[in-house]
């Protein structure tokens, strides 16, 4: 390599000027308006603090303060959004670039398809990386003799699989996604004789990993005997995966695959995703001690073989690397329709969020997808001088005090030598950490259901930067949520998850250092703060459509000058959310969709979350931790991509939404009468209005009450629940309103 060569960045930083000065524009010109929004409502307080209509004056003037809250927070996103580039061809040579362990994490092999860890764990071992710096380690926190032996024969076919990729450069090395897709194949073996014998070779041998993984849970469920092993309550397994049989085509060296199935007591918290990390931290740390770690949910594979290479672009930058912590890449989904009815690709996060907060000091963890700095997780353990000190710290394996003070893989276990048994077996005990700093200052961070949320603010608290990388082409890709029950049961413990972060000791807005630059501290605050929208929407959903029923204007009239307030700012907001969405590759019926999801989550698992989060905090109820069930439903995914709403979802987040959109129906059809026989659409416009914009903007949910037959509709039971609670609640909010 040549000098010039070796001078070279290997990354490059994109600033959009005109993107940033139009965003920072619209931030002033919106906050002006704001600022005139408060001086109307203190204004009309301190002249007519007598007047009927103060209580639900008051109750939106609250919730326009929360709204304008959030704004603000939301805001710092937009302040300084940058993109990034990568060149992979300037990395070092393959015998000087560093190694890396893979965590793939799988919990319960009935919610979580067997077949889809095996292509995780492959899609994995393949990556275009030297197979002997690749370490890959699957956690089984369900202590499945299914998933071990599934990982058997998975390393059986990884024999033919890794060196058909390596020959024929494949690109997508899921062995599933590959041969779901004729286009995966490579342009330059279209017409080699060879290369299709061998693929129908492979793909003959993949259809027998199948068969063999069928068979592998029927011999299973037909014997019955667990021995007392169940989910919660198992020993530890560490066992290196070796297939010593020969017949490959091709000697091809296999990364080190290395089963560990942490133990788990009834009586011991086992801090869910966090605490299987953490095992798979220490244990790995005995192992390979790899300075990297890709994390990855166990249905999130490898969708281009590059990614290692492009994140090394980033860690082996001597500009950045000091004080990058980890580099993050968005999730996406191969499960997605069309149209995205369930907005599932969270396209607001990753396309503004994650790249707005890649212009400040970087974005959070996302849970899967990011390749993380070992030394990053080991908190502050150069503060301690002696091995009693590191043991009260990290625990009693000197092995593993060890590991941490060396910086490069030298723990090196490889296939046919010898494991450290008893040490990973301790290591990966219920007890281990009992006395410890293990989630607390090591490690991922215990206390919520989001501990990646949580262990990225205490990095950024720490001083640790992070870099957000978006390719043109996916690297990883995984299984979406695709009906509504599983949909609003993540968005519940997400919800709950982020609140749970606003009451520890690394609360962004409150609780981070100084130093940490302002639009970051507001952008982490605003991760731990948007479930509140729910509080403010509850209210419009009710409140003007009630006064709007009973005549009583919470808006300026139309012909006022302060109307324009008011049609400023929803304009404003809406204008800036559609160019958003256009400019990111959606359409304007992706805008629709955005805000209805947006509704609906807010009334419903963002209130739950709330609760749920309050709960925990007092001491009501315990954390708890349901893995989404990843098994595809012919029916749910058929009406799925008929862009036709599931609701068979449970009735505590149906009848809320099927309540509101009763009531707003209701309010909007006494509305007319009003306007019509009294003459009042000048003083009730913007009320009426808004009820009519919620309506529209939830035509599905009405389309599941009137029109649709089939098994997604909205079921008459739920109508008839909803149906009584909104009349309760609105001759009860009703009374009160006359009676103020």
């Amino acid at each position: 390599m040549s000098s010039m060569e070796e001078t070279l960045p290997l990354n490059a930083t994109h600033v959009n000027n005109s993107f940033i000065f139009t965003n920072r524009l619209h931030i002033l010109l919106h906050s002006i308006a704001l600022c005139f929004l408060l001086y109307y409502r203190f204004s009309f307080l301190f002249h007519n603090s007598q007047t009927p209509l103060l209580l639900p004056y008051l109750l939106l003037f609250s919730s326009e303060i929360i709204l304008s809250f959030l704004w603000i927070l939301d805001q710092s996103f937009r302040w300084h959004p940058i993109t990034r580039t990568v060149f992979p061809e300037r990395l070092p040579e393959n015998d000087q670039l560093p190694h890396i362990d893979v965590f793939i994490c799988t919990a319960d092999p009935t919610k979580e398809p067997t077949l889809d860890v095996v292509n995780t764990v492959l899609s994995a071992m393949a990556l275009d990386y030297p197979p002997q710096k690749l370490h890959v380690y699957l956690s089984d926190d369900g202590g499945s003799n299914i998933t071990l032996n599934a990982m058997k024969e998975g390393l059986k076919f990884a024999k033919w699989w890794i060196p058909f990729c390596v020959r024929y450069r494949v690109l997508c090395r899921c062995p599933e996604a590959y041969f779901n897709d004729s286009e995966n194949d490579s342009a330059d073996f279209c017409g080699d004789v060879d290369f299709f014998a061998y693929k129908r070779m492979i793909k003959e041998k993949y259809e027998a990993l199948k068969e063999g993984l069928m068979r592998v849970k029927e011999d299973h469920d037909h014997s019955g005997d667990t021995n007392g092993v169940t989910g919660q309550n198992h020993p530890s397994i560490v066992e290196v995966i070796e297939e010593n049989g020969s017949g490959e085509i091709e000697q091809v060296k296999l990364p080190l695959l290395v089963y560990v199935s942490r133990e788990k007591k009834p009586s011991h918290p086992h801090h869910f995703k966090a605490g299987a990390l953490n095992a798979l931290y220490r244990v790995s740390g005995v192992i390979s001690n790899s300075p990297y770690i890709l994390v990855l949910d166990c249905d999130m594979f490898c969708s281009e073989p590059a990614s290692a290479r492009q994140a090394l672009c980033f860690h082996l930058d001597p500009k950045i690397s000091p004080s990058l912590a980890f580099v993050q890449f968005p999730q996406k989904f191969h499960n997605i329709s069309k149209n995205d009815i369930y907005d599932s690709q969270h396209r607001a996060t990753y396309k503004v969020l994650w790249q707005g907060m890649d212009g400040l000091k970087g974005p959070l963890l996302s849970g899967t997808g990011f390749y993380i700095k070992r030394e990053s997780l080991y908190g502050n353990y150069k503060n301690k001088d002696t091995d009693f000190e590191l043991q009260e710290y990290v625990g009693t394996s000197n092995e593993f005090i060890k590991s941490l003070k060396q910086k490069d893989s030298t723990n090196l276990v490889t296939v046919g030598s010898e494991l450290p048994v008893q040490e990973t077996l301790l290591l990966a005990s219920c007890n281990y950490e009992t006395g410890t700093k293990w989630g607390k200052e090591v490690g991922f961070l215990y206390g919520t259901v989001c501990e990646d949320v949580h262990t990225g603010i205490r990095l950024n608290c720490n001083g640790w930067n992070s870099v957000y990388c978006d390719p043109p082409k996916p690297q990883f890709l995984g299984n979406s949520t695709t009906n509504l029950n599983d949909l609003l049961i993540q968005g519940t413990r997400w919800s709950s998850g982020l609140l749970e972060n606003g009451f520890t000791k690394f609360c962004p807005l409150i609780n981070c250092p100084l130093r940490m630059y302002l639009p970051h501290r507001l952008s982490l605050s605003y991760i731990t703060c948007f479930p509140l929208y729910c509080l403010p929407l509850w209210c419009f959903a009710i409140v003007p459509q009630l006064c709007l029923l009973s005549g009583i204007p919470l808006y300026p009239k139309v012909s006022e000058p302060s109307f324009f307030i008011f049609a400023y700012i929803y304009v404003s907001a809406l204008t800036k959310l559609l160019v958003e969405v256009l400019s990111t590759g959606g359409t304007f019926r992706s805008w629709i969709i955005e805000q209805r999801m947006w509704m609906m989550r807010s009334i419903s698992v963002h209130l739950y979350g709330l609760l749920d989060c309050l709960m925990k905090e007092f001491g009501l109820r315990e954390a708890s931790f349901l893995p989404t069930n990843k098994v595809k439903d012919e029916e749910q995914t058929m009406l799925y991509e008929m862009d036709k709403y599931d609701f068979r979802t449970s009735n505590m987040f149906l009848v809320p939404m099927v309540t509101l959109v009763t009531i707003n129906i209701f309010c909007f059809i006494g509305g007319i009468y009003r306007v019509l026989s009294l003459g009042e659409l000048d003083k009730m416009f913007i009320q009426l209005f808004l009820v009519a914009y919620i309506i529209v903007v939830n035509y599905p949910i009405i389309e599941g009450i009137v029109i649709r037959k089939d098994k997604g509709r909205i079921s008459h039971s739920v109508v008839a629940i909803s149906n009584v609670l909104a009349t309760i609640i609105t001759c009860a909010v009703y009374a009160l309103v006359r009676k103020v």
